[in-house]
């Protein structure tokens, strides 16, 4: 079973502070789904201006965080070196259910529907606790840099 840790995500993704919005990896069922974690804080950047009276990340922010999870994982199982970099193909279905806010962790889970001519497509769902907070349906692509 597939673990990552801070150190090892930072080895795949290019992403650092305070674009970086996963903090743990873990692999559930190999090669098709994985969760990932963001401890949501009050210090993050976004939360100065999203809202300061009531503080909300933002949901494009919980999506970015799935298509890292998914980025991180795809590179790791398939091996795809340094030298490639993941771009985003699409976002479809997405839905924003309930607010992530400062003291939550965000569960991020994600289930790899199919992976044609470099085409991943994942299935996304968001979570705080039990509670779905958001979804959507990921596609991404590797190119060279």
């Amino acid at each position: 079973m597939l673990v990552m840790n801070i150190q090892q995500i930072m080895k795949v993704l290019p992403h650092r502070y305070p674009f970086l919005l996963i903090d743990r990896l873990e692999e559930v069922e190999e090669g098709v789904k994985v969760f990932g974690y963001k401890n949501v804080t009050i210090n993050e950047p976004f939360f100065q201006g999203h809202f300061p009276d009531h503080p909300i990340m933002p949901g494009v922010l919980i999506i970015e965080a799935m298509a890292q999870v998914g980025g991180a994982y795809a590179s790791t199982i398939d091996g795809i070196g340094d030298d490639r970099v993941t771009y985003f193909a699409s976002i479809d279905k997405a839905r924003f259910r309930k607010p992530v806010l400062p003291g939550d962790v965000l569960r991020l889970e994600l289930e790899l529907l199919s992976k044609r001519r470099g085409i991943y497509q994942f299935d996304g769902k968001a979570y705080v606790g039990e509670t779905l907070v958001a979804q959507a349906i990921l596609k991404a692509t590797f190119a060279a840099k």
